[in-house]
């Protein structure tokens, strides 16, 4: 690090958690994001203000006025243009050092899997079941831990998965049925901070994972009600018969291959 970088990221390199070499790692790291919106937001501008020295961003939606009560990495004068190049904008205008690789199609199939096995965390800030089981599947086949949260009307969960460690559970240990249906904050609605909060703790969890401290929420969802302003934390274990990690699951993707 030189000398401006040691004083921008000053107040976290004085952590006792962090210090310089942490400050380092952090800078020598790259996250995949998928989803620029409500969740996205605040998941990339806090990793960027942070010192995360690699962010791919990937989402294949326009800026839509109805976005902005809550998204706030887009402006006004950014309706009608792709949302991984508006954000990335604002991420570079927080931080010129992070470097941002907007994706603004959908990532899919081996150019995914090359994605999430390049990156040290992928965090899941998407709106629908199918992009989350992918992910899943994805991060359990490369071994890269998984950062996924939802936010809908008053409610949020954060929840992680690292699938490098044989005990933790995955997505589908939470949700078996892939044929789930995912609620809308276009039907259902949500109230703007209500996605800040939740997008703040992804952040959060990410910087735990890469410096390698705190407990993280691997094995537990964390849920949070903004109507009672009240946290839970439920435990999650692994499903012995979970179709996508159970080791009849793996034997499966053995054979396959």
């Amino acid at each position: 690090m030189d000398t401006d970088q040691l004083e921008r990221y000053s107040r976290q390199i004085r952590l006792p958690q962090i210090g310089e070499a942490g400050q380092q790692r952090l800078l020598d790291s790259r996250v995949l994001i998928i989803g620029a919106g409500g969740l996205g937001s605040p998941v990339s501008m806090y990793l960027t203000a942070a010192g995360v020295g690699h962010l791919v961003l990937s989402d294949y939606d326009r800026v839509d006025e109805s976005n902005l009560q809550r998204q706030i990495a887009h402006r006004h004068e950014n309706i009608g243009k792709l949302k991984a190049d508006s954000a990335a904008e604002l991420l570079g205008e927080i931080n010129p050092r992070t470097r941002v690789d907007a994706i603004n199609y959908e990532l899919d199939g081996d150019e995914l899997l090359e994605h999430v096995d390049l990156a040290d965390v992928v965090v899941d800030c998407t709106d629908n079941f199918p992009s989350r089981f992918t992910l899943n599947r994805m991060t359990l086949a490369t071994g890269t831990p998984f950062v996924s949260g939802a936010a809908i009307r008053w409610q949020g969960q954060v929840v992680t998965f690292l699938p490098a460690e044989g005990a933790s559970p995955c997505y589908q240990c939470l949700y078996p049925d892939e044929s789930v249906e995912a609620a809308t904050c276009a039907a259902e609605g949500v109230v703007a901070p209500l996605v800040g909060v939740i997008g703040s703790m992804q952040a959060l969890e990410t910087l735990n994972i890469l410096l390698g401290v705190g407990a993280h929420l691997a094995g537990r969802l964390l849920m949070f009600d903004g109507m009672t302003m009240e946290w839970e934390a439920i435990k999650l274990p692994k499903n012995p018969s979970c179709p996508a990690c159970s080791q009849t699951a793996s034997e499966g993707t053995a054979a396959e291959r």
